[in-house]
């Protein structure tokens, strides 16, 4: 008895059956991996250096990408928002517009892309390397956890380095605006600040530095989870490089819209 082929209708049924069951066995190994690393994070020994090492790999070695990123950013913005307000008189507000800009949005938004961009495509390759010359399979075979020593500690530093570079992002960000709006337009130092210190309020600023945090546990978790599960030889891990930098660009995006939505 020969098996007779299915229906079109029925083909297309099973593979979007097939299709939803690989993304929520997907999704469930990504919780897993996470759930993993934050019980190794609670768990001691803790691994300090390892710490500091991750601190120096994500932060400090994309110091000069953040500050150059955000000068011209808030010199852009400087300039777009003053041609805007200037149409309506009300130029003496371009400080709080470029601070609120910065400090709600572009400034986390934009340094984590950055971050991602040089640090996280790093690690990703770093991890996967690691995984096909099978380093991490030796750490198994010495009774090692390798998330102790590869996940926990780069989870960690992206919570202290990326609102610190949000920070400086800010910052630099906001004088690059004054270069522009007062250096350049002829708008009043007095005028610029003065009316910053009006309109943003400490609320303003931890709307930033929460949204910083939580996207640094995101970029570090989908980093170091494309390393863990990198596929064959050089290829795979170009691969796994590229899905890391687009899947954690893009859940950067919808989450800072989620929290934007819910954070007042």
């Amino acid at each position: 008895m020969t098996d007779r082929p299915l229906p079109l209708a029925l083909r297309a049924l099973d593979a979007l059956g097939q299709r939803a069951t690989y993304v929520v066995d997907s999704l469930g190994r990504f919780g897993t991996f996470l759930g993993q690393a934050l019980a190794t994070i609670l768990t001691p020994p803790f691994k300090f250096w390892a710490f500091i090492d991750r601190i120096h790999y994500i932060g400090y070695r994309s110091l000069l990408i953040i500050v150059l990123t955000g000068g011209f950013t808030g010199m852009v913005l400087g300039l777009q928002v003053y041609l805007t307000l200037v149409r309506f008189g009300s130029e003496a507000y371009l400080g709080p517009a470029v601070a609120l800009s910065l400090i709600r949005e572009l400034g986390p938004v934009l340094a984590a892309l950055m971050v991602t961009g040089r640090a996280g495509s790093a690690l990703t390759a770093e991890i996967g390397i690691m995984r096909i010359t099978e380093q991490i399979d030796a750490l198994t075979v010495m009774a090692l956890n390798p998330l102790r020593y590869l996940v926990a500690p780069s989870i960690l530093a992206g919570l202290v380095t990326f609102p610190l570079m949000t920070a400086i992002f800010d910052v630099v960000g906001i004088f690059g605006g004054y270069l522009v709006g007062v250096e350049l337009l002829g708008l009043s130092q007095g005028t610029y600040f003065g009316e910053m210190q009006t309109f943003v309020d400490m609320q303003d600023i931890m709307t930033g530095f929460w949204k910083s945090l939580s996207f640094g546990v995101v970029v570090t978790w989908v980093c170091t989870y494309k390393g863990f599960n990198v596929g064959h030889g050089a290829e795979g891990v170009a691969k796994a490089t590229t899905d890391a930098v687009v899947l954690s660009s893009v859940l950067i995006l919808v989450w800072d819209y989620f929290m934007g939505s819910v954070l007042p």
